[in-house]
C-alpha cells in the first residue's frame, strides 16, 4: 500500500550563544530521533551583531555549530532592526523574514520532539498556536479595565473582528473567553506574511498603546499580546483536535529542565535522556550547567521525586518555588 504523502513544512528556532545553543542541540537531536523522515528544514534563525544587542548574541562555539549541522540544522542569519537585547522574545518576530516563503512551524528551543509530525494534520491556512498557557497578561487593577475592554481596544485598532474571537463557553470576564496563547509553538502558511503583520502589530501596540493599556506591563508579554491578533487576522484560531500532538504526544515545550523533571510524563524523560546520551552530543551539552547537573549528575531524578504528577499543584509558580526551597532551581 502506497504511504501517504507527508505535508512538507520548515520549522523555525532561534539560535543564539547561551543557554539557546544548548536546547537547540536537543531540539535537533530529538527531531532527528523522533522524525527522521522529516521532509522539511530545521532552521536556526541566527541573530547578528548590531546596535541592538550589547554583545555579540551568534553562537561563537565551533563544536555546537558544527553539531547543530550534524544534526540537519541550518543556520540562517537575521538582523534585528526592531528589537534586540532589551526584548529578545522579539527575535521570533523578526526572524520570520528570513525563512523561505513555505509553511512553517516556530519552536522555541526548549521543545523536545517525541513522535512523527505525520500524527500532526496541520492546516496551515489557519494558523494556531500553543494553548498551554496561564492567564498572565493583562492583570486586572482594582478599578482598571476589564478583559473585554483590554482586548477589545487591541481588536479595533487593527480593525479585526473581536466577536468573533471570543469562547463563549467560558464565562464573560474570565480570560480563558480571549485568544491567548503561549508563543512556544505558532505556525502558518507564509512566515513573510506572518512576520510583516506581526511586527506591525507588536511595534504599534509597544509605541501606541490604546489607553485601556496605559497601567498594564508589555515586557515580556509583548509577542503574546500580539500573536492571538496576527492569528485572528489570518484567518486562523485556537487549536483543534487535529493538532493535539503539539503540546502532547508529538512534542513537548518544557521551559527548564526543572519543570520537564517535575510535571512531564515518563516518555518525556525517556526522550530527553536518550537523546543527551551520544558522546557527540553529551560533550557540547555537559558545558552548561543546568544540564550536567539536571541530566548526568541525577538532579533531575532528585526533582522528579519531589512531585506526584498525578497530583501536581495548580499554578506553575507552586512548583517552581518548591523546586528552589530544595535548592534545585538550575537554570
Amino acid at each position: 500500500m502506497t504511504k501517504p504523502t507527508r505535508q512538507i513544512f520548515n520549522i523555525l528556532a532561534i539560535g543564539q550563544g547561551g543557554r539557546l545553543q544548548y536546547e537547540a542541540v536537543l531540539l535537533a537531536a530529538s527531531l532527528k530521533a523522533a522524525d527522521p523522515d522529516f521532509a522539511g528544514k530545521l532552521y536556526i534563525a541566527e541573530p547578528q551583531p548590531g546596535p541592538r544587542w550589547r554583545d555579540d548574541p551568534r553562537i561563537t562555539d565551533t563544536a555546537t555549530r558544527a553539531l547543530l549541522q550534524s544534526l540537519g540544522a541550518e543556520f540562517v542569519p537575521f538582523t534585528n532592526t526592531h528589537f534586540g537585547s532589551d526584548y529578545p522574545y522579539g527575535n521570533k518576530i523578526e526572524a520570520l523574514a528570513a525563512l523561505p516563503d513555505a509553511p512553517f512551524l516556530f519552536l522555541d528551543t526548549d521543545t523536545l520532539i517525541l513522535d512523527s509530525f505525520d500524527k500532526v494534520a496541520f492546516d496551515f491556512a489557519k494558523p494556531a498556536a500553543s494553548m498551554r498557557r496561564e492567564g498572565t497578561w493583562p492583570v486586572m487593577e482594582l478599578y482598571g479595565p476589564s478583559y473585554a475592554e483590554i482586548w477589545s481596544s487591541l481588536y479595533n485598532r487593527f480593525g479585526l473582528d473581536y466577536e468573533t474571537s471570543l469562547d463563549l463557553t467560558q464565562t464573560a470576564e474570565y480570560w480563558q473567553r480571549h485568544l491567548y496563547f503561549n508563543a512556544g509553538w505558532f505556525f502558518g502558511q507564509s512566515p513573510q506574511e506572518f512576520g510583516k503583520r506581526f511586527l506591525e502589530y507588536a511595534n504599534e501596540i509597544k509605541q501606541n498603546r490604546p489607553k485601556p493599556l496605559v497601567c498594564q506591563e508589555l515586557n515580556p508579554w509583548l509577542d503574546q499580546i500580539a500573536l492571538p491578533l496576527v492569528i485572528h487576522a489570518l484567518g486562523g484560531g485556537r487549536p483543534g483536535p487535529a493538532l493535539a500532538g503539539l503540546d502532547g504526544d508529538v512534542t513537548c515545550h518544557y521551559r527548564t529542565l526543572p519543570l520537564l523533571y517535575a510535571r512531564e510524563g515518563d516518555r518525556v524523560v525517556q526522550v530527553l535522556e536518550q537523546v543527551a546520551s551520544p558522546n557527540a552530543i553529551k560533550k557540547v551539552i555537559k558545558d552548561y550547567e543546568p544540564f550536567r547537573k539536571m541530566i548526568y549528575q541525577g538532579k533531575g531524578a532528585d526533582v522528579r521525586a519531589l512531585f506526584d504528577r498525578e497530583n501536581l499543584p495548580r499554578r506553575e509558580q507552586m512548583i517552581r518555588n518548591t523546586i528552589k526551597r530544595e535548592g534545585l532551581w538550575l537554570r
